[in-house]
């Protein structure tokens, strides 16, 4: 499926792409943890793109992502549904078992848990500064099994065109309006990539990283 005119596109800069946000592993596209905004606002036939931020080197100012989303579901739903169990994170398993972004869920008295995963603490604790951004704004989990990952192989887009501008590095994640331009650029990128849809075209950035974990305040591995 094409972008559609009434439809919003969400852009942010990726400035770490592990595996783990987005997670492209398991046949879906998923986005369960970072960019609350873009969670938070971003409505099933919506799609959101990453663009390499100024960070790395050969993907800076190329797609890393785009997914539509399909679905959209809270953290408890994405967490019982037999579908994404494969998502849940083992930290003792493969690299794509430990990037699972599957981590979020509720007791019966509304406490959240957050599983030994990326985001916990380097003992598998949890990361209280971490969980409070994953769900503090938003209990939202994006899915898309119509999606486009391109990772260390990121693709040529012409971000002028669609309004991202040389502002790479401080764009954080909001919608642009659907213009003409927006929709044409989009819609032809899909069609060029058409026979790349649901299949990884590369491994993810910085998959090396798989085994470290990551404070969103302090942006510092451990």
């Amino acid at each position: 499926m094409l972008i559609g005119q009434n439809k919003s596109l969400f852009i942010y800069s990726v400035t770490r792409d592990l595996g783990f946000a987005p997670n492209p592993f398991h046949g879906f596209c998923t986005l369960a943890t970072c960019k609350p905004d873009v969670r938070k606002k971003a409505m099933v036939g919506d799609w959101v793109m990453g663009i390499g931020g100024s960070t790395m080197k050969h993907q800076k100012r190329k797609c890393i992502f785009l997914m539509e989303v399909s679905n959209k579901m809270t953290f408890d739903e994405y967490w019982n549904n037999p579908e994404y169990q494969l998502k849940k994170a083992v930290r003792n398993g493969s690299k794509v078992q430990v990037l699972g972004d599957n981590i979020y869920h509720t007791s019966e008295n509304g406490e959240w848990h957050q599983e030994d995963s990326h985001h916990s603490n380097a003992d598998g604790t949890i990361n209280k500064a971490n969980l409070n951004r994953d769900t503090g704004k938003t209990n939202s989990v994006l899915i898309s099994d119509n999606f486009f990952y391109f990772g260390l192989n990121a693709a040529a887009i012409d971000l002028d065109v669609i309004g991202h501008g040389r502002n790479v590095r401080n764009y954080q994640g909001y919608s642009l309006s659907n213009t003409k331009p927006v929709f044409k650029e989009i819609s032809e990128f899909i069609k060029k990539h058409a026979n790349d849809k649901n299949i990884l075209q590369g491994d993810p950035v910085d998959f090396h990283l798989f085994d470290k974990r990551v404070d969103q305040v302090t942006r510092q591995y451990s």
